[in-house]
């Protein structure tokens, strides 16, 4: 039953909101422009969590959800968000959702506390959301959510759900191991599963195309290392992970590698397993190490950044289109590697300073592990791109390193996406807000079915060789 009606000014834009009655629940649905007049609008079905929606948690992505899917509804400029209260703890009340919260603490998944409890495992009751939505005149839907159990339950009422959109959230540390067994349990949709790295399933490739970040990409083994150890790192990764290192190429202005890793593999640093612009190649060797025949010294393919420390001689012989840029007076620092090998470091934040001189976009930071674990010990990367692949090396090179902590919670965590490509599983941490907000701008900036869409399940197009 319609109780009342009135309009809700939110940060995402002016929403005509109702609310129903159903028994002695009362439910809200909040519309935005006129859905009754669309084929299929964008829903969503929001289980009501004061945990997560009022509270902020971080155990659930409950609030992370609501917040998506009101952006995802701007976005298309018409769509229902439907609150359903007495959805708490997937329908088990707030008090019996905590005490199985203090099981989880012990070491139970969400499914096995519920149990434990003899409650179900989910008891919600979607009767009145198909009410309400055959009030609003809307008798077929896309729906906003990972849950095929919900589609399902509307199916069986009478709505038709023409296609079921999944939000692009990200995993938090602390709720990964519960999404995760909603995904292994409960029949949810992977976070990315086996993906296309294609442009238009990939927003992340758009997002660095229109927003500056610092974003780093490395590939290791399953037990740390960048390459074996004599330095052959052909090939650790498959095929689709050096087609997504490309479309990362195509997506950002300039790639930037330390001189050890064009004196180890002599990459060309350019766009070839796809479609795009090279970007600037940036070569960080503040002592001038780089062999002269070296292919980014000599290709003319793209243009050419060498950073050299002040007052280093720089020998004849490179290609026109490198431009040696100076580093400034004494940024750089003599010390031994990990392999005992001496070498010149600089901070990461002059580096980047000097690269704004003649960048402006993304910068991507792609090797070797010394680079990437500095900018990341640094904290000056947006993002990090680390894909790990099956095969243990045993002794080598060593991938991602930096001074940790003694205790695990103080281990750097951040948000992540998880992503498949064929044999290897790429984790895309998202570090800073700055990103996160971009994130957002992206999906707020498109239509709603677009960028969180399904994934598509195949694997990466054909390419060459990644370096």
């Amino acid at each position: 039953m319609l109780e009342s009606r009135t309009v809700l000014p939110t940060d995402h834009g002016v929403f005509t909101t109702c609310a129903y009655t159903f028994g002695d629940v009362t439910h809200v649905a909040m519309l935005m422009g006129d859905p009754a007049r669309a084929e299929a609008p964008i829903v969503r079905m929001h289980s009501e969590c004061l945990t997560g929606d009022t509270l902020g948690s971080h155990r659930c992505d409950c609030g992370d959800q609501l917040e998506a899917a009101l952006q995802a509804i701007a976005a298309e400029g018409t769509g229902i968000l439907l609150y359903l209260r007495g959805h708490e703890g997937r329908g088990i009340g707030l008090a019996a959702k905590l005490r199985a919260y203090a099981l989880q603490d012990d070491g139970m998944d969400t499914v096995d506390a519920n149990r434990a409890l003899g409650l179900p495992d989910d008891a919600r009751d979607y009767t009145a959301a198909a009410e309400m939505l055959r009030h609003l005149g809307v008798p077929m839907v896309r729906l906003l959510s990972s849950n095929p159990a919900k589609a399902e339950a509307l199916t069986s009422l009478g709505i038709t759900v023409a296609d079921r959109v999944v939000l692009p959230v990200l995993d938090r540390p602390e709720n990964s191991h519960y999404l995760q067994t909603k995904r292994q349990r409960m029949r949810h949709d992977p976070l990315a599963g086996r993906v296309s790295v294609q442009e238009d399933t990939f927003p992340v490739y758009r997002t660095l195309a229109e927003y500056p970040e610092i974003v780093a990409q490395l590939a290791q083994s399953a037990d740390g290392f960048i390459a074996a150890r004599g330095g052959d790192a052909e090939f650790v990764s498959g095929e689709a992970d050096r087609t997504h290192l490309h479309r990362l190429r195509a997506a950002v202005d300039a790639v930037l590698v330390g001189a050890t890793t064009v004196t180890r593999d002599d990459p060309q640093l350019t766009v070839r397993a796809v479609q795009g612009e090279n970007p600037v190649r940036v070569l960080l060797d503040p002592r001038a190490r780089i062999p002269v025949c070296s292919r980014v010294l000599q290709s003319p393919d793209a243009r050419t950044l060498w950073l050299v420390d002040e007052g280093v001689g720089v020998p004849s012989g490179v290609g026109a289109h490198v431009e040696v840029v100076r580093l400034p007076a004494g940024s750089a620092t003599t010390s031994n590697g990990s392999n005992g090998a001496r070498g010149a470091s600089v901070d990461p934040a002059t580096v980047l300073n000097v690269v704004r001189e003649h960048v402006s976009g993304s910068i991507l930071v792609e090797g070797g592990g010394k680079s990437v674990s500095a900018f990341l010990a640094a904290g000056v990367l947006d993002r990090l791109f680390l894909t790990v692949a099956p095969v243990l090396i045993g002794d080598g090179v060593p991938g991602v390193r930096f001074e940790g902590s003694n205790v695990m919670g103080e281990a750097l965590r951040a948000p992540f996406r998880r992503y498949t490509f064929e044999d290897d599983v790429c984790t895309e941490f998202v570090l800073s807000q700055t990103a996160r907000e971009h994130d957002a701008a992206q999906v707020h900036g498109q239509s709603a079915a677009q960028p969180a869409g399904h994934v598509t399940m195949q694997n990466a197009g054909q390419g060459p060789e990644a370096r």
